[in-house]
C-alpha cells in the first residue's frame, strides 16, 4: 500500500501541471484499468517473466512459490498495482474539484504561482477526504490480498484460514488484518476531530401527516427522468449494452436446440482428429471451447442473464436497504450513537470481503459427489445473493446516512424544518430528490463490486448457484451449472500458462465491457446532475473553439427602468 501511495502522489503532482489534452487521454486510461480485474495483473505479471526468461534467459524474479521456495517481490509488485490506479484516479479527481473553488480563484488573483497554490491549499484541503477514501481502497486491496496469496502461491495468513476451517484460526487471522488498519484509522481520527463536529441543532418531531404521491404523478416523474437521462449519450450507450446483453441472453436459447454447442474431438474431412478440448477459435467455435469442450461464445450467451441480474439484484438490495437503513440512521438515532455506529461500520473495511465470502458461502455452493446439494439451485441463489447483501449493508447504510446529514444542513431544508415540515415531509420533498443521482452512482459503484466478487470466488470454485462436483476415481474439474461468468475464469492459470489463452480472454473481456457499460451509467448520471446545479460540461473536442459571445453594456437608467416595469406588471 505504501509503494502504490507513494507513487499515486507523484503522478497526481505531474499530472496536475500537464495540459489538458494530455490528462483527458489518462484519466480514460485509469478508467480503462479499473474495469481489469486484479487476477489479471498477476497473471501478465507472471507471463511477462516467462515470457523474458525465454528470449533472453534471465529470470527477473521468482513468480510462484514451489516446495520449501518463498516469493515476496513480485506480489508485493501486483498489490501495488491496484492502490496506485485507485489512488491516483481519486487524488486526481479531487484535486481538479479543489482548483474549481473560489478561495483557489483569489489565491491565483493574487499572483501566487500554481505549485505554491497546490503545496500551500489544493494538498492541504484534500488530504481529508483522500484519508476517508482509502478505507475503501484498503478494503479492495484487502480482498486481492487473498487472490493474489493464491496466484503466487504464497503461504500468508489467508492460506491458513482457508486451509483450517476451525474458529480459532479463522478469528485470529482476522483479527490479525483487521488490527493495524483499525488502530492506525482510528488513531488519525482522533487526532483530527476532537469532538467539534458534533451536530448540535435539534429539532422537535412533527407528526403531521404527508399525503401520498399519486401513482400518475410518479409515472410522470420517471417517464420524464428517463427521457433525461437516454438523451445524454454515455447513459444511453451503458445501458443499452447491459441491457441487449441481458435480453439475449433470454432469447438465444429459444432459438437453438442445444444452446450450447458440444464438440469432443474436432476432425477433417477425412475422419482424422484434428484438435482435442479445449479447441481454438475457428468456424465451428468462434471465441473456442473449453477444456470439456463446450463452446465458449454459447457459454456466455447463456450465462449473461445469470451474471449481470444478480449483480443488478445484489447492488439494488444493497441501495435499497441502505436507504431505508439510512432514514432510520437520519432521524431517528442520537447524534452520540451516529459516532458509535460510524466507528463500528469503519471497521468492515478492514475486513476482506471476498475471504468472508468465500468461508460463509463455501458449505452452500460446494456439492459433494456422494449426497450433491442440500438446497435447491433457487435457494442457493437467494442464500448468496442475502449474504453478498448484508455482508455490505452496514457500509450502504452509514454512507447513505451521512449523504442525508449533509443535504439536512443546507438552509432550505432548515427552513423547512422551522416552518412545522414532518420528517415524512422533508425525506421525500426535500431530501429524496437530491440524493437519488447519489443513490445511482452508489449502485453503479455497487453492481462493480459484486461483479468482482463473482471473480474472486470464481477463481476458488465457488460458482454463482453452486459448483457441481463429480466422484470416481478420476473426477472432472469443478463446474458450473449455470454456465455464469465467473465459471470460466476458475481455468485462468491453467490456460494462460499453458498458452491456452481464448479460455479466459473472452470472459474477462465480457466483465470489462459490463463494468465499462456501468462506468458509462455512472459518468451520464453524473454529467446530468452537474448541470442540474450548474456545472458546466464540456463534451466538446479540444481543437474547437468556443465562440465569444459579445456581452451587453448595462445602462445604469434604462436596465433598471425596464426591470422595474416588469416587476410592476407582473404584480
Amino acid at each position: 500500500m505504501a509503494i502504490g501511495l507513494g507513487l499515486a502522489l507523484i503522478l497526481n503532482l505531474i499530472t496536475v501541471f500537464l495540459p489538458r489534452w494530455l490528462t483527458v487521454p489518462i484519466k480514460k486510461l485509469l478508467n480503462l484499468l479499473e474495469t481489469v480485474p486484479d487476477l489479471m495483473f498477476a497473471f501478465l505479471l507472471q507471463l511477462f517473466i516467462v515470457f523474458i526468461f525465454k528470449k533472453s534467459g534471465i529470470e527477473l524474479m521468482l513468480f510462484t512459490a514451489y516446495g520449501e521456495e518463498t516469493v515476496y517481490l513480485a506480489p508485493m509488485i501486483t498489490l501495488a498495482v491496484i492502490p496506485i490506479i485507485s489512488f491516483f484516479r481519486i487524488l486526481l479527481l479531487i484535486t481538479e474539484e479543489e482548483f474549481l473553488k473560489p478561495h483557489i480563484e483569489f489565491a491565483q488573483s493574487k499572483g501566487l504561482s500554481k505549485w505554491k497554490i497546490f503545496r500551500s491549499h489544493v494538498m492541504k484541503n484534500v488530504s481529508p477526504s483522500f484519508f476517508h477514501h482509502g478505507k475503501i481502497i484498503i478494503w479492495g486491496m484487502l480482498s486481492s490480498l487473498f487472490i493474489i496469496e493464491t496466484i503466487f502461491n504464497t503461504r500468508g495468513i489467508t492460506y491458513f484460514v482457508t486451509d483450517d476451517f476451525r474458529p480459532i484460526v479463522i478469528a485470529v487471522s482476522l483479527i490479525l488484518i483487521f488490527t493495524p488498519f483499525f488502530v492506525i484509522y482510528q488513531g488519525v481520527y482522533l487526532w483530527v476531530n476532537d469532538g467539534s463536529g458534533e451536530d448540535l441543532t435539534k429539532y422537535k418531531k412533527d407528526r403531521n401527516h404527508f399525503r401520498e404521491w399519486r401513482i400518475w404523478l410518479w409515472a410522470a416523474t420517471l417517464r420524464k427522468l428517463w427521457w433525461q437521462h437516454m438523451h445524454n449519450p454515455k447513459f444511453a450507450a451503458g445501458f443499452s449494452m447491459i441491457f441487449i446483453m441481458i435480453v439475449y441472453s433470454f432469447i438465444f436459447p429459444l432459438f437453438k436446440e442445444k444452446p450450447i454447442n458440444f464438440i469432443n474431438y474436432m476432425k477433417n474431412d477425412e475422419g482424422r482428429i484434428i484438435s482435442a478440448p479445449p479447441h481454438p477459435p475457428s468456424k465451428e467455435m468462434i471465441l473456442g471451447s473449453d477444456f470439456f469442450g463446450y463452446s465458449i461464445m454459447d457459454q456466455m450467451i447463456v450465462g449473461a442473464k445469470y451474471t449481470l441480474l444478480f449483480a443488478l439484484i445484489v447492488a439494488f438490495l444493497r441501495v435499497v436497504g441502505g436507504f431505508y437503513l439510512g432514514v432510520v440512521y437520519h432521524f431517528h438515532l442520537k447524534e452520540y450513537r451516529k459516532n458509535w455506529l460510524d466507528r463500528m461500520v469503519d471497521s468492515i473495511h478492514f475486513l476482506p470481503l471476498s475471504l468472508i465470502a468465500y468461508l460463509l458461502l463455501r458449505p452452500v455452493l460446494w456439492g459433494s459427489p456422494a449426497q450433491g446439494f442440500q438446497n435447491s439451485i433457487f435457494e442457493r441463489l437467494i442464500f448468496e445473493a442475502i449474504l453478498l447483501t448484508i455482508l455490505v449493508l452496514p457500509l450502504t447504510t452509514v454512507l447513505i446516512g451521512n449523504e442525508l446529514k449533509l443535504i439536512g444542513k443546507k438552509d432550505f431544508v432548515l427552513s423547512a424544518k422551522l416552518l412545522g415540515g414532518s420528517n415524512k415531509h422533508l425525506l421525500w420533498t426535500h431530501l429524496f430528490p437530491h440524493l437519488a443521482p447519489r443513490l445511482f452512482i452508489i449502485f453503479g459503484h455497487q453492481f462493480i463490486q459484486t461483479l468482482l466478487i463473482l471473480v474472486h470466488l470464481g477463481l476458488f470454485h465457488l460458482f454463482l448457484g453452486g459448483t457441481i462436483i463429480t466422484g470416481g476415481d478420476m473426477p472432472d474439474p469443478p463446474k458450473t451449472g449455470t454456465f455464469e461468468w465467473s465459471g470460466l475464469i476458475s481455468s485462468a492459470r491453467y490456460s494462460l500458462m499453458t498458452g491456452k489463452y481464448w479460455v479466459v480472454l473472452a470472459p474477462l473481456a465480457a466483465f470489462m465491457i459490463a463494468i465499462i457499460a456501468m462506468q458509462l451509467i455512472v459518468q451520464g448520471v453524473k454529467e446530468i446532475q452537474q448541470k442540474k446545479v450548474g456545472v458546466l460540461v464540456n463534451n466538446t473536442p479540444i481543437k474547437h473553439k468556443r465562440k465569444r459571445v459579445k456581452k451587453k453594456e448595462y445602462h445604469p437608467v434604462m436596465d433598471d427602468f425596464k426591470l422595474t416595469n416588469h416587476q410592476t406588471y407582473k404584480g
